[in-house]
């Protein structure tokens, strides 16, 4: 590794870094997980009981997309509170994508929240039963994303989610939708304040912004995505440390090697930011108290459950 790389490599995240699933505190963990099962296609992986908590992992073929934690003594979310605003799902085509829209529209538990043409990405909202935000979305070709002023351009422009369905619904995969691959794409966050939340995902964790000028939010992502993690004030302007609620749980995310880890750990406590370190992932928590943990990638679904 050249000087400039090593430079690099001790102040960002690693290109090469995916999103892994994120864990939800629910608490009705059948109704929330037939939710999952039924309107987005997803296949139960793995299950354990640690303590009083069951934790249910629920994905597309190996790929945990969702881990759900059933902490039923929990008050409800608060939707002014820090936390999740949604949990993007990746699709790796139009047709998967119109798939899975189809199938969360016609299960009367969803709360359709709209649908957006961002430019980089077309993308579908619905909020779960218990109020956690979800967008089901497809990326368009990077060599289709646009720059202006060393910024990415994004927006928020109509897209009729009808004929989207209309012109890219088809049959055999909705059949079969559970089979179509699937991920975790990106986590957007609530947070209290845009300062704090760079500072601490940017400055500390080492993720690189990519828009910043989009009014109450800043996006930002390792090597050159539009964005892994996102933040806005749109609901929780001023908002404090969270208190135990359900909802977001952990944000996942995994790097490739433990060189990674250790410049992590490195960054984490040239700011004195307090973290926990098992050997294969390093576990902290953002201004607000939204757990955030790091894993080397390739993690089993019994590691991933016994976090």
């Amino acid at each position: 590794m050249s000087p400039d790389n090593a430079s690099v490599s001790e102040r960002t995240l690693s290109a090469d870094l995916a999103m892994d699933a994120v864990s939800l505190r629910v608490g009705d963990l059948e109704r929330m997980s037939s939710y999952y099962e039924h309107a987005l296609a997803l296949v139960p992986i793995e299950e354990r009981s640690l303590g009083r908590e069951v934790h249910r992992v629920l994905g597309r073929g190996t790929t945990p997309m969702v881990r759900l934690v059933h902490t039923p003594d929990l008050p409800a979310t608060n939707p002014r509170d820090a936390g999740l605003f949604h949990t993007a799902f990746l699709f790796d085509d139009a047709a998967s994508l119109a798939a899975t829209v189809y199938r969360a529209a016609r299960d009367p538990r969803s709360t359709f929240a709209g649908s957006s043409d961002h430019l980089v990405s077309e993308a579908f909202y619905f909020t779960d039963p218990e109020g956690n935000g979800i967008e089901l979305y497809v990326d368009r070709p990077r060599n289709a994303w646009s720059y202006e002023n060393g910024e990415l351009r994004m927006d928020t422009l109509p897209l009729d989610p009808n004929a989207y369905l209309s012109a890219h619904l088809d049959e055999a995969v909705l059949a079969h939708a559970e089979r179509q691959s699937g991920g975790v794409g990106h986590v957007h966050l609530q947070v209290g304040d845009l300062a704090r939340a760079r500072d601490f995902y940017v400055g500390v964790l080492g993720f690189e912004a990519t828009v910043t000028g989009y009014p109450g939010a800043l996006f930002a992502s390792a090597g050159g995505y539009h964005h892994h993690v996102a933040m806005n004030t749109w609901n929780s302007l001023g908002a404090g440390p969270r208190g135990a609620r359900l909802g977001l749980g952990d944000v996942a995310i995994a790097l490739p090697a433990r060189e990674d880890l250790d410049a992590l750990a490195a960054r984490l406590r040239g700011r004195g930011v307090a973290f926990a370190d098992t050997g294969r992932s390093i576990v902290v928590d953002d201004p607000w108290g939204t757990q955030v943990t790091l894993s080397l990638a390739g993690a089993t679904t019994q590691e991933l459950l016994a976090g």
